[in-house]
């Protein structure tokens, strides 16, 4: 998913290389120029690889200490707790992204293994078609971009910032309501309003990879330290783990009809 705090100083074409050079200076820090390996593509997909490695690491661990019978584990919350401390840290401090991105792909890892314990006992198959789904959608949007099919406008990025934004309060505020027992089952259940939903909400999820790919683009393009390339695989990281919990959700909406 991406950073809403660097594609708010990335964001517009005119102003995007002297952002970049402004938190180069940051990286490299105040008291004098550093030599420092440029940020490569490679470098950047490498790095995605390490951390999603770890995020499978983390989800075989969730998976087998999980008895979808009993539902989620007690550990679950506090997980959770720590994934968001994780990626509030992160985004406030994103140059801290080659210490965070692992710890955030475990815990993200171990959360995304229970899920995919529960629903594949549920709805057997499940997390093999939500697998499939997502590696297409990311080679889908890959090839899009790459073509320039589409492009990452200044107007398009802040359509996707503002809706991921809002659907991370939408779902929030779905959470508290829950626990007051006000819950909004239309967001969960099989009905159609809940299938659209969620096919909104992997269209947005499948538009922050444009945005991932266009904060590697400018970041080889401009010369960036490799430190950046921690930075880029961790946005793609999240996006790629987000679009993958959401086919989750929608097959088993599809499978619940």
């Amino acid at each position: 998913m991406a950073n809403p705090v660097i594609e708010r100083s990335f964001g517009e074409d005119a102003t995007a290389d002297a952002a970049l050079s402004a938190s180069q200076q940051q990286v490299m820090g105040q008291t004098g120029p550093v030599q420092a390996d440029a940020m490569t593509v490679g470098g950047v997909v490498s790095k995605t690889f390490i951390l999603l490695l770890l995020v499978v690491g983390g989800a075989y661990w969730g998976w087998t200490t999980t008895e979808a019978s009993l539902g989620i584990p007690g550990w679950y919350i506090w997980v959770v707790l720590g994934t968001i401390a994780v990626a509030i840290m992160a985004a406030i401090r994103p140059q801290l992204a080659m210490i965070l991105g692992p710890v955030y792909a475990i815990l993200q890892g171990a959360l995304v293994g229970v899920i995919s314990r529960v629903y594949d006992a549920a709805f057997d198959g499940i997390v093999v078609q939500a697998l499939i789904a997502t590696l297409a959608t990311v080679l889908g949007m890959l090839l899009l971009y790459a073509t320039g099919v589409i492009k990452a406008s200044p107007k398009l990025r802040k359509t996707v910032i503002v809706a991921t934004v809002g659907i991370g309060l939408f779902y929030l505020f779905s959470i508290i309501l829950s626990l007051f027992g006000a819950g909004m089952s239309f967001v969960w259940d099989g009905s159609p309003l809940g299938i659209a939903i969620s096919v909104v909400i992997i269209i947005v999820a499948a538009l922050n990879l444009v945005l991932d790919f266009d904060f590697i683009d400018r970041g080889v393009s401009a010369g960036m330290p490799s430190q950046f390339e921690w930075m880029a695989a961790f946005g793609l990281m999240v996006t790629i783990v987000w679009l993958y919990i959401e086919f989750l959700r929608l097959f088993a909406r599809l499978n619940q009809n």
